[in-house]
């Protein structure tokens, strides 16, 4: 029955997906105060807003793009590769995966949950194969509709155990394409504490063992969605330095 919805729903053009978004985003902290508390004290633990009009307004954009996240899944998962391309208005740094994929390295791409991740993976796979880890959502009932979503034309998805970190390590020997979420806890000795915004956190370190043992380029990457629900548009980054990012946890470009 969900995938039924979810086909029905890709026939929306996004506009409307991301209309309806905003309003689910609304519902979804109306009906959760542990979900509003979270989020204001997330928000105010990062230190970026500086009064309290601005602390409003990113909990009131946080809201309503956490509900975009959702209502844009149809989109993606359930629509044909030609109609989800044209939900791409632009990429940034296009030319950093081309250059790796000339010369012959695997690429490894860390995006985190932040804009449109979902998109990134297909978009890439329209040039070379794509691999993915996955881990089978909580509700159970909702596994088959994103595996199904997720695992189109060219893309790969492995489960997070010993076996589908073997397949990461094939397709970057193979020159391929890998996908991580690096803000996904990992599992109890697979990671290490850092730094994030001025409190600890258990961090992956998955990506960059891959990296030292297979020579794969790293990038960031996250995908935006412009204003006026336009479109999204993909962006790019290389690997900061350590002195470029000393005080500072977010990439540039």
């Amino acid at each position: 029955m969900l995938i039924i919805i979810f086909r029905l729903l890709a026939k929306l053009p996004l506009r409307l997906l991301h209309a309806l978004g905003g309003i689910v985003g609304v519902l979804i902290a109306v009906s959760s105060p542990t979900y509003r508390r979270r989020l204001a004290e997330n928000i105010t633990n990062s230190s970026i807003p500086k009064t309290q009009e601005e602390k409003k307004t990113l909990i009131k954009n946080n809201i309503l793009e956490n509900g975009r996240a959702i209502t844009e899944l149809p989109a993606i998962w359930f629509t044909r590769s030609t109609h989800r391309d044209d939900l791409v208005l632009s990429v940034d740094g296009l030319d950093l995966v081309l250059a790796a994929r000339q010369a012959g390295r695997g690429l490894i791409l860390l995006s985190p949950h932040l804009g449109c991740f979902e998109i990134i993976p297909h978009h890439i796979a329209n040039m070379m194969p794509f691999t993915a880890l996955y881990r089978p959502p909580k509700i159970k009932c909702l596994a088959p509709l994103m595996k199904l979503g997720r695992e189109r034309h060219n893309i790969n998805l492995v489960p997070t155990n010993t076996s589908g970190v073997r397949s990461l390590f094939k397709a970057l020997k193979r020159g391929e394409a890998i996908g991580i979420l690096p803000d996904q806890v990992p599992a109890s000795g697979d990671g290490e504490w850092a730094e994030f915004f001025g409190r600890p956190a258990y961090t992956m370190n998955l990506w960059s063992r891959l990296a030292e043992k297979t020579n794969a380029k790293i990038l960031f990457a996250h995908a935006k969605r412009e204003e006026e629900w336009r479109g999204l548009s993909v962006v790019l980054h290389k690997t900061p330095n350590k002195e470029a990012t000393r005080g500072s946890y977010l990439p540039t470009k």
